[in-house]
């Protein structure tokens, strides 16, 4: 069963592409945009739970939290 392309665009409207600058305690992150825009960013649950590492240099996919703030790390690239 395919999902409807109107989830698919509705997932990739809030997400934005980066890179790790700064690992800090507690699994959060410093992460420059590709706007060039430094954020911080946690990781996704599914992410603590695989233990996926994420390290300084690293690709991520972001998904913007709606009420601004932090962002949360979804997928390591």
């Amino acid at each position: 069963m395919q999902t409807p392309d109107h989830t698919k665009k509705n997932e990739e409207e809030g997400t934005i592409l980066g890179t790790v600058v700064e690992a800090l305690p507690n699994t959060l992150f410093r992460v420059v945009t590709e706007d060039k825009t430094i954020m911080i960013a946690y990781l996704s649950g599914k992410m603590r739970l695989h233990r996926i590492r994420v390290l300084v240099g690293d690709k991520v996919k972001i998904e913007l939290d709606p009420y601004g703030g932090k962002g949360r790390i979804n997928k390591r690239l």
